[in-house]
């Protein structure tokens, strides 16, 4: 582990040097990736840091303490002693959680779709407050939000609806909402007052670039369609929409946001390829998964991972056994506190994983 952290502190001064060379400021691009890394680098070299300051008054109240007669020096040295020992192994346990290798894919951009599951017009009322507890988030992080397909139902909820997030990190925060989601309430179509059960399924794919997913242009078939809904002044008069299906998996994505089918058509390749990858990942990772099912992100899309009750303004999150009493304002957005918890677990996790 020291060694990790040695090399750590040698990239971080590396980075930072890097950082300050013109040519790299005037490359954006690279300058951001080293940005990036920097901010990664720099929790780590801090916290190694204090370890090596807290190492060095643990060392010394040692030697006062095999050194020294003195009583009151001596006392003095004693719980000094006590109380580097017990930050030294505190800090050892936050360098290792530190050191635990990211998931590659957590820079990357997302596309979330959103679909009502059991419970008909309340499932789709469901998907249409997920969409936009999501979409809420995404604003107070500085994200963009771009809406890429969508069914709407006539009482303003989703049968499905699909859009995209940018911003920096956001598939790591967001990769552990995929699943089911299942909401408690009354219905307003519920006239004495029953509590209902309906659910939502979330997906959320990382954004994949066209050298991670290899697609033959011949196994695609395109179509097109009228846009309905939320579109520009050609819906329903020009065929904007697209509809690609890509044969060997039968997967088929459609978009219809934009004005320009070629624009509908370039999002919609972007969604297809999310899905091959994800489809890749999930074939790599099986014999890891029939080995070990993470307890915070199975992949599997069945798994009913959050209840959202709205009689008792409750939210419990069944994979890390969480609980909290602030639905109002988390159906609002502040999923911080929530989503920390879930990469908390996540990494906790994989540090056990690696030191079994």
């Amino acid at each position: 582990m020291f060694d990790n952290l040695e090399k750590s502190v040698e990239r971080y001064e590396e980075v930072h040097r890097l950082m300050s060379d013109p040519a790299v400021i005037a490359n954006q691009q690279r300058f951001r990736e080293l940005g990036k890394e920097f901010r990664k680098l720099e929790a780590v070299v801090k916290s190694y840091m204090r370890y090596k300051k807290t190492e060095r008054d643990f060392q010394g109240s040692k030697e006062i303490l095999e050194s020294t007669s003195d009583p009151d020096m001596k006392a003095m040295a004693q719980e000094e002693f006590e109380r580097s020992r017990t930050e030294l192994a505190k800090l050892e346990e936050e360098l290792k959680f530190l050191l635990v290798p990211e998931d590659p894919n957590d820079t990357k951009n997302f596309i979330m779709e959103i679909r009502g599951g059991s419970g008909g017009e309340e499932a789709a009322l469901f998907a249409a407050d997920l969409h936009r507890m999501y979409s809420r988030f995404a604003e107070r992080k500085g994200w963009k939000v771009e809406l890429m397909d969508w069914n709407e139902t006539g009482k303003g909820g989703f049968k499905e609806i699909v859009f995209s997030v940018s911003g920096d990190g956001a598939y790591g925060f967001m990769k552990f909402e995929s699943g089911v989601h299942r909401v408690q309430r009354v219905p307003e179509t519920e006239a004495q007052g029953r509590v209902h059960t309906s659910a939502a399924t979330v997906v959320v794919l990382p954004e994949v670039e066209d050298i991670e997913v290899d697609i033959n242009p011949a196994d695609l078939e395109f179509d097109t369609y009228r846009a309905g809904g939320k579109g520009g002044q050609n819906v329903n008069k020009v065929e904007t929409a697209v509809r690609i299906r890509h044969k060997p998996s039968g997967i088929v994505v459609t978009c219809q946001q934009e004005r320009s089918q070629f624009q509908n058509r370039e999002r919609a390749m972007k969604m297809l390829r999310a899905k091959l990858y994800e489809t890749k990942l999930n074939e790599q990772n099986a014999s890891v998964a029939a080995q070990r099912k993470s307890m915070v992100k199975s992949g599997d899309r069945s798994d009913k991972i959050r209840t959202y009750n709205f009689p008792q303004n409750r939210v419990t999150d069944h994979r890390i056994g969480v609980t909290l009493y602030n639905l109002d304002r988390l159906i609002d957005g502040a999923l911080d506190d929530l989503i920390e918890q879930l990469r908390v677990a996540d990494r906790s996790e994989r540090l056990q994983q690696q030191t079994v």
